[in-house]
């Protein structure tokens, strides 16, 4: 890493915390699903199903999926993440012309109940439990998707109840979202880190007022929306660095 960057660039850049980040008075920690389930295996079966296509198929539905929960809660009209997610798929097979049956529209809503976890994330999760750290999903998906993700990934007895937005009726990044982590731990949001996929959901969680690290598994860059988050890593293990560190 390029010593010329700013010390606070480069400790963004290197999942080491911030000064001033309370990351010794963390108790509890929020996830977003896809900071622990992988997606990829979604794009896979549909390039399975439409060689040549699937790819295709699966970019415009991944963006019209997360469109689709802007636009809802921007109109009052909040539908749960499982229909957002068909109606999506529905829209981007159109937008691309691939004729898709009702059976393979079927098979490639499965696989949001059969993600597997990312390697690195069982291992750390459990050592963060360990720790003493409390743990909960976070997410646009319903209860049902992320009971489905958490068994297929064997994750069981790691996290409290779940947190979909289905009990707020509204998606992230609204405020009502991240709000659920209060009252569920019952804890002051300093003492609540929140771990992002998206950029974007970094960018919520950081303005909403939690210590926010962005599981960057893509390598991209911060989002401009003013709100960067207290720091970055490529996973878990970067983390629970950020997290816990070493007592020496």
């Amino acid at each position: 890493m390029p010593d010329s960057l700013p010390l606070s660039r480069r400790t963004l850049l290197a999942g080491v915390p911030l000064a001033g980040v309370p990351e010794r008075r963390i108790r509890a920690i929020a996830f977003d699903g896809f900071t622990i389930f992988d997606p990829r295996s979604v794009a896979k079966r549909a390039e399975e199903l439409l060689p040549g296509r699937g790819s295709a198929l699966t970019a415009a539905w991944r963006t019209r999926q997360f469109e689709y929960t802007w636009l809802r809660s921007l109109t009052g009209s909040y539908a749960d993440f499982w229909q957002v997610t068909g109606d999506a798929l529905t829209y981007a097979a159109q937008q691309e012309r691939i004729p898709l049956t009702p059976e393979h529209h079927a098979e490639l809503m499965r696989c949001f109940l059969t993600l597997a976890a990312w390697p690195d994330a069982p291992a750390a999760l459990r050592r963060m439990k360990e720790h003493g750290l409390r743990l909960a999903l976070l997410s646009n998906f319903t209860v049902k998707m992320m009971d489905a993700a958490v068994e297929s990934a064997g994750l069981g007895g790691l996290f409290e109840p779940h947190l979909s937005t289905d009990r707020v009726g509204i998606f992230k990044p609204a405020p009502a979202a991240y709000r659920m982590a209060l009252d569920a731990f019952g804890l002051d949001r300093s003492r609540i880190a929140f771990a992002a996929f998206g950029g974007w959901d970094a960018a919520g969680a950081k303005r909403f007022g939690f210590p926010t690290f962005w599981v960057n598994r893509m390598s991209l860059p911060v989002e401009e929306l003013g709100a960067a988050p207290d720091a970055q890593g490529p996973g878990l293990d970067a983390l629970e660095r950020f997290l816990l560190p070493d007592p020496a």
